[in-house]
């Protein structure tokens, strides 16, 4: 029986993802929303694999949307819109997951903190960081999985423990961190870049970067000058590659050619940067895994696999999505539009945003739930004459924080839970000071791109 529902999940979640993906082709909101069904019968299904966490979030999703419809406070068409936004991020996770499967058959990922360890220890900070938010561009948070077991598999071969062990985990790992976190702010490929082009169609990419890089470059600056210390002890003890590990050369051209995969579906047929990507990733992926092993059979069963394993994850960003569009129906459409049309009122509302998210992720709530439903909001904002712009760079901003911030989140409790470390003291004690020192800076920031910038235009 265990087998039989294993192999239903499997094939179901499979089936859920590729409607998703078909859904977003035909842009068929009701196909979208069929998906989403499936994903949340697959997780229910699942739930006895799914943590504590992602289980609550999930319960408290379905059970306030069931009690929305039920009392009449929640349409069928905005029900859809939350299946369907269930069924789109799922499939992102998914689909961008499925980059992992390449990482068992490249030693360069296998050995990649020896990579970045290599040249003066005054650059390894921003190494670490700029090549972390490269690389989960495209691996999501397979990105954090490698880094963190790839070290820990490091630290036990050369048998370094205690004070040593604890000073790379913080060095290494840190750094790691905050390279995910500057993904919102320059990646095509992110979540809450998906989300807000898809609530705001008058959005893209390309706006949004600019400022995004702005933002990086602040957040890698502070982190430069805290981490240079303890960098400078870590690399006394690396070990030095003589030469690129094998496969270095195929796995740089294999990535480029899922960018240019991704630019031609854009200038092809108008899809955003997101959606190219969940198109291109994993179509190259399975090709190239079909070119190694030569057996459609192996190459399906191991996709299915990969996106099973993603379970945990993917019902997050399910109940999120379902949560969030439930919970803005009933916000008012008028609760903020009193601080539209002014440049003053911009720069607060997107001040705000940036503030509240971080916060409430401080506590537990995770920062993709709080950014669907900010992100539901922002429509009968925008129609009133806020700027879209500004509230959404200050949006991705707060995200990226965020991800630093939430002791819940899958990035810190993976960096956790491979670190050997407290989650708390990951999200407070390691990034407390440095969350402190960038927030003013951000906001300073974000009030010359909110004021000074659409004046001097």
């Amino acid at each position: 029986m265990v087998g039989v529902r294993s192999y239903l999940i499997r094939v179901m979640l499979s089936a859920a993802t590729v409607l998703a993906l078909l859904a977003m082709c035909i842009d068929s909101r009701s196909v979208s929303a069929t998906a989403g069904v499936l994903f949340l019968v697959g997780f229910l299904l699942d739930g006895q694999r799914i943590h504590g966490y992602a289980r609550g979030l999930l319960g408290i999703a379905l059970v306030v949307t069931a009690g929305l419809v039920v009392q009449g406070r929640m349409s069928a068409g905005l029900l859809e819109k939350g299946l369907a936004d269930a069924g789109f991020y799922s499939a992102f996770l998914a689909s961008l997951g499925m980059m992992q499967c390449l990482v068992r058959r490249f030693e360069v990922l296998r050995r990649i903190h020896d990579v970045l360890l290599g040249g003066h220890h005054v650059w390894l900070y921003p190494k670490y960081a700029v090549v972390s938010g490269a690389v989960a561009s495209v691996l999501s948070f397979g990105m954090m999985s490698l880094l963190c077991g790839s070290l820990s598999d490091t630290l036990k071969e050369r048998g370094i423990t205690g004070a040593s062990r604890l000073r790379w985990v913080r060095s290494v790992l840190i750094s790691a961190l905050r390279g995910f976190a500057l993904v919102p702010l320059v990646a095509p490929t992110s979540v809450a870049v998906a989300i807000l082009t898809r609530e705001l169609p008058q959005l893209s990419w390309s706006m949004l970067v600019p400022y995004g890089v702005a933002a990086a470059l602040v957040l890698i600056g502070v982190g430069w000058a805290l981490e240079q210390r303890r960098f400078r002890a870590v690399s006394s003890e690396r070990v030095a590659l003589r030469q690129w590990p094998k496969g270095s050369l195929s796995l740089v051209g294999l990535v480029l050619v899922v960018f240019a995969v991704m630019c031609v579906l854009v200038v092809l047929t108008g899809f955003k940067v997101s959606a190219a990507a969940m198109l291109a990733v994993p179509g190259i992926t399975l090709l190239y895994m079909l070119w190694q092993e030569r057996s459609l059979s192996a190459v399906v069963n191991e996709a299915a696999d990969q996106v099973a394993g993603m379970t945990n994850e993917m019902s997050i960003f399910a109940a999120s999505a379902l949560l969030g569009v439930s919970l803005s129906s009933v916000i008012p459409d008028t609760a903020l539009t009193g601080l539209a049309g002014s440049a003053a009122g911009t720069w607060l509302i997107a001040a705000a945003g940036l503030l509240i998210m971080p916060l409430l992720s401080a506590i537990g709530i995770i920062p993709i739930t709080v950014l669907s439903i900010q992100a539901g909001m922002l429509p009968p904002l925008v129609a009133e004459g806020v700027d879209p712009l500004p509230v959404a760079v200050a949006l991705v901003t707060g995200f990226s924080l965020a991800m630093m911030l939430s002791p819940f989140g899958p990035s810190v409790m993976l960096l956790s839970r491979f670190g050997q470390v407290s989650r708390w003291v990951v999200a407070f004690r390691w990034n407390g000071v440095f969350v402190v020192i960038v927030v003013p800076l951000l906001l300073l920031l974000l009030f010359l791109e909110a004021l000074v910038l659409p004046a001097s235009g």
